[in-house]
């Protein structure tokens, strides 16, 4: 039989939903907001990077990043999460999660700055600098993952702790509206007051000196949000599950979640410490409970993000496809601000924010584990859908049925394993190890990203090399990468099998902490048993 639940656990388990839970979710989600603002306005200004410090005189289109340029200011940020994942997540066990929490935030605030500045003007000396703050920036942003949702699962009670990790995963879909909206905003202010005219009349005058400044405010105004979120963090006590079962001190976990609850909780009589509970993360014990669980976590986030970030490859073909951006030839500089930004937020709007707030809404209902096996097999029909009928997609009477299913494809990944992915770490691993698990959970998703934006960038380039984009070998082709996409999303699918549904279950229940005191104390009352069975003599 399972030990008696600790009075203040029981408490936040049994708690209705109240006002400090809504304050959690809005401290938290504000950092997933400022994450997501960050590592996807860069795409905003990728192109507008290209016109300034890569123009060519003469050239019959406007200068774009070279190949390996590209891959180092789009994917450094995602190498920065990945450490950043590990190493906070790893930090948040052993120091706590409240005070590696502000740590994370301030590092946000310094590289989004940074990231806006450059040491020179050289287009050298402008790209190093950018990537060496979104480097660190990334790794403030990895810190972010891990501790947010651990913090939100131990605040949240057994009801509706889905819902409550969710919706902070699903700031990031306002993160990501912002950014396109604030793009829109500061192009069209620009456009308005420096009119130039498009590259195919005057290369040189459609790039205007003043669009430098665009991107630089695009990426520091990053900093605004995590800035004004640091003081209510800083506020925020440490969770009761971290200082009562990590840090042993359940006195001041009652006295501090009296506080939040507005109740009075009485705090159990200080229990001496028994080592015997305490096996290692790299043990064998952690292999038997949990080996399967990890396994399942990680390789679904690493699957996911592979099929999830290769995906925003084909935006800028899909957009210009449909007209959404006319040639860039045919624009100047902060007219292609504007389309892209345009274009990125129609899709967030109708697509991504949907896709997580279904989620919210449902996942304490029907389960994680429903969610995400429906999401993979769905995003695995829709992308089966766009590869195998490929060429009739590339009709210009098609495009819009291909953008249709190509926004489905983005609806179930949110609606599925996107959210999911996030939501489960946080709830099935021991305390002492969630924040840690949790960190490799989402670090081999960032290595998916990884994949997923680069191998695809390559793989998806024609097969004849002379129709390839400039600088890339010849590749497998769109429709060859989609289909291998397809076959991603089926592994996924029967990973999912791995991971255990938390649902209606409290963190002790789902991560075995229960059972490990009880298996503890056995053992101690017989060592206690054969201790007295030593001392007194045989008759």
């Amino acid at each position: 039989m399972a030990r008696e639940q600790i009075q203040v656990l029981n408490a936040l388990d049994v708690a209705k939903t109240q006002w400090y839970h809504f304050t959690a979710i809005i401290i938290a989600g504000m950092g997933f907001f400022t994450d997501a603002y960050d590592l996807f306005c860069i795409s905003l200004v990728t192109k507008l990077l290209g016109r300034i410090y890569y123009h060519v005189d003469g050239a019959a289109k406007p200068g774009t990043l070279p190949p390996n340029v590209s891959a180092a200011v789009n994917g450094v940020a995602f190498c920065g999460t990945l450490s950043g994942q590990l190493f906070f997540g790893w930090l948040g066990d052993k120091m706590g999660r409240k005070k590696v929490y502000g740590m994370t935030l301030m590092l946000m605030v310094i590289c989004s700055i940074g990231s806006g500045l450059s040491f020179g003007h050289s287009a050298k000396s402008v790209i190093a600098t950018l990537c060496f703050f979104r480097f660190w920036l990334g790794f403030g942003i990895g810190g972010d993952y891990p501790l947010s949702a651990t913090i939100m699962s131990e605040y949240s009670n057994k009801k509706t702790r889905g819902a409550f990790i969710a919706a902070v995963f699903a700031m990031q879909g306002f993160g990501i509206l912002a950014g396109g909206i604030f793009a829109i905003i500061i192009s069209v202010a620009f456009k308005e007051r420096f009119d130039a005219p498009p590259y195919e009349l005057d290369p040189a005058g459609s790039t205007v000196p003043q669009a430098d400044y665009i991107w630089r405010i695009i990426v520091m105004v990053g900093a605004l949000p995590a800035a004004l979120t640091y003081y209510w963090r800083m506020k925020m006590p440490e969770t009761a599950r971290y200082t009562a079962l990590v840090a042993k001190n359940t006195k001041q976990a009652a006295a501090d979640m009296s506080k939040v609850l507005q109740v009075e909780i009485q705090a159990e009589p200080q229990k001496e410490e028994q080592k015997a509970n305490s096996y290692g993360l790299f043990s064998k014990d952690f292999l038997s409970r949990h080996g399967l669980h990890l396994l399942g976590t990680a390789s679904t986030w690493f699957l996911l993000d592979i099929a999830f970030y290769s995906q925003n490859l084909f935006q800028k073909d899909i957009f210009s496809a449909i007209g959404w951006i006319p040639p860039a030839k045919t624009m100047n500089a902060i007219e292609e601000v504007y389309r892209i930004a345009r274009a990125q937020t129609l899709i967030a709007l109708c697509s991504t924010v949907p896709g997580y707030w279904f989620t919210v809404a449902l996942i304490d209902k029907i389960g994680r584990f429903a969610i995400q096996l429906m999401g993979f097999f769905f995003m695995t029909v829709f992308m089966f859908a766009l590869a195998i009928p490929y060429d009739h997609w590339t009709h210009k009477d098609n495009r819009i049925g291909f953008v249709v299913i190509y926004s489905l494809t983005f609806f179930f990944a949110n609606f599925g394993p996107n959210a999911t992915t996030f939501v489960v770490p946080a709830e099935i691993f021991p305390a002492r190890f969630r924040s840690t698990c949790h960190g490799i959970s989402s670090a081999s998703g960032k290595l998916g990203a990884i994949v997923g934006a680069f191998g695809f960038l390559y793989l998806a380039q024609n097969k004849d090399k002379s129709k390839a984009d400039a600088g890339y070998p010849a590749g497998i082709g769109v429709k060859n990468a989609l289909i291998v996409l397809g076959v991603v999303n089926i592994l996924g699918f029967f990973f999912t099998f791995l991971v255990p549904e938390a649902n209606g279950k409290s963190l002790e229940e789902m991560s075995g902490e229960n059972d490990e005191d009880v298996g503890t104390q056995e053992e101690s009352e017989q060592s206690h048993s054969q201790n007295n069975n030593r001392t007194v003599p045989y008759v």
